[in-house]
């Protein structure tokens, strides 16, 4: 029998070079052309790291902010300064912009696979590089840039070199970094990432597998003050929002004060409605956002909730075993992030990118459950909700390439960059319909930075979500009953499309856009 099992582990390598080799495949095919066009937040994220690559400056005067004030009410930092160099490479470009979120995506599956194996065995790992390798959520966001997305990739790396660390206490340093690091991911992680660290050394302190004594205690010392240095900066910026202490404007670093805070998105008081959204999310693993699921596949497909359950029930077994005996067991460790992540979805009003921290766990839980099921029978059994699971994801592929691909374009804006160019060759200012989002106008134009700051007039300032009047040679509304013959116009309303033709107005459409002007 033991021979047999190792017959069978000669297998692991190639099967890990295959899996993940399938989750790379799934992410870089038709890379920066699905999904067309580009997100309005993507797209302010890029242009707010075009700006500080061109000037130093944010888009609102802020030398290297460690939190961008974009929108009014600000945006995550991280997803910007990850794009400068590829911007600087290949310029505004969708996929280019999009290469840091891939990355993360691509090393999330490594890190998953060593996460999987320290809680359990290698076919344990094998089981979770798979299912995330073909998990939708996961598929869906390493294709766009959405900021926050970056989060359940830098808590997972955390975690990775935290279990390393373990071993080894050198790699608390690379765990410290990483969940540093994740503090500019995403705003609303924040409360709940001391309380990841906290439970996790607790968790290792109870168990006896923290030491304090010569490297070892300078390696967790140091990985304390390299977490507080990262967390420094993002102290200060609570403390300039809440008009404690003036903003900090340095030449290499800005604090800065936001025009609207938003200091309210968690709270206590509606728990009970956020905790029934969440279970609906979780149950039906679709939460009505095109870009952050897909309804007949779900989240990581429908049926998978069984063996979550089934992994949750191993993993609290575990760990109150390992309690009990003062044994740390790993698999407490992702039940801290799972908790983390209910926690967070109980105090927001979700959706699925809101509490994007949960589905990482939930994954690997959901590995472990598959793990556990077939490991009652023999090794063999893994082949067979592996074969399912790929049959499930070759449907998942037609669909996201093909109907998928069609109405997520429509919602991010596709043809807009053609009618943009399409109206820049000609003289004149431009008027864009508002639907299009000055973000997405900043990003195709590549509006000079210095002009934009300039320039810009603000329709509703101040707001938490600032709207422009216009930039530039750029306005923002609507045409009108009778169109100015001076001006070129871009829009995607028929309405004003047909305006526009009944005055005489040459139409070139593109996709859902289109520029018009007069000759």
């Amino acid at each position: 029998m033991q021979s047999e099992q190792k017959q069978w582990d000669k297998l692991i390598p190639l099967l890990f070079a295959v899996f993940l080799a399938v989750g790379i495949g799934a992410r870089v095919w038709r890379f920066g052309a699905v999904p067309g066009g580009i997100n309005q937040d993507e797209a302010f994220a890029a242009y707010e790291a075009y700006s500080i690559l061109r000037t130093g400056l944010d888009t609102s005067g802020y030398p290297f902010p460690v939190y961008l004030t974009a929108w009014g009410s600000g945006m995550n930092a991280l997803e910007s300064y990850l794009m400068i160099p590829f911007i600087a490479l290949f310029g505004l470009e969708a996929w280019a912009v999009r290469l840091p979120q891939l990355i993360v995506a691509v090393l999330s599956l490594i890190a998953a696979y060593g996460v999987m194996k320290r809680l359990i065995d290698r076919w344990a790992a094998l089981c979770g590089l798979f299912l995330l390798a073909v998990c939708p959520w996961h598929i869906l966001l390493s294709r766009w840039g959405l900021e926050s997305n970056l989060a359940p990739g830098f808590l997972l790396f955390g975690l990775c070199f935290f279990l390393r660390g373990l071993e080894d206490h050198r790699f608390f340093l690379l765990s410290a970094l990483m969940y540093g690091l994740s503090l500019y991911c995403y705003a609303t992680i924040w409360p709940f990432v001391p309380l990841i660290l906290a439970l996790q050394a607790g968790y290792a302190l109870w168990c006896g597998r923290l030491r304090f004594r010569g490297r070892d205690g300078l390696c967790v010392g140091l990985s304390v003050g390299v977490l507080f240095l990262l967390a420094l900066p993002l102290m200060l910026f609570l403390l300039v929002n809440w008009g404690w202490i003036d903003e900090i404007r340095l030449p290499f670093l800005s604090i800065p004060k936001l025009v609207v805070m938003r200091g309210g998105e968690i709270s206590l008081s509606r728990m009970p409605e956020n905790g029934a959204n969440l279970w609906s999310i979780f149950l039906h693993q679709w939460d009505g956002l095109l870009w952050n699921g897909t309804k007949p596949f779900g989240l990581f497909y429908h049926g998978t909730l069984v063996f979550f359950f089934v992994g949750l029930y191993y993993a609290v077994r575990e760990t109150a075993a390992g309690l009990r005996r003062r044994e740390l067991r790993p698999a407490g460790l992702l039940l801290v992030q799972l908790l983390a992540g209910v926690l967070q979805g109980l105090m927001i009003d979700v959706n699925v990118n809101r509490v994007n921290s949960l589905w990482m766990p939930a994954v690997l839980l959901s590995a472990a459950g598959i793990w556990f099921v077939c490991s009652r029978f023999d090794i063999r059994a893994l082949a067979v909700p592996l074969v399912v699971y790929a049959a499930l994801f070759i449907g998942f592929e037609r669909y996201y390439f093909t109907d998928y691909a069609q109405e997520i374009a429509l919602h991010f804006g596709s043809g807009l960059e053609e009618a943009v160019d399409a109206a820049l060759a000609h003289e004149g200012d431009i008027l864009v319909d508002r639907d299009a989002n000055y973000a997405r106008v900043l990003f195709y134009s590549g509006q000079d930075p210095d002009e934009y700051r300039a320039t810009v007039k603000y329709a509703n300032y101040p707001s938490a979500f600032l709207d422009v009047d216009g930039f530039g040679r750029f306005r923002f509304g609507s045409a009108a009953a009778q169109p100015d013959k001076s001006l070129i116009y871009v829009t995607g309303n028929c309405t004003d499309l047909n305006a526009l033709r009944e005055a005489g107005f040459t139409i070139e459409q593109y996709g859902s856009y289109a520029a018009a002007y007069y000759e």
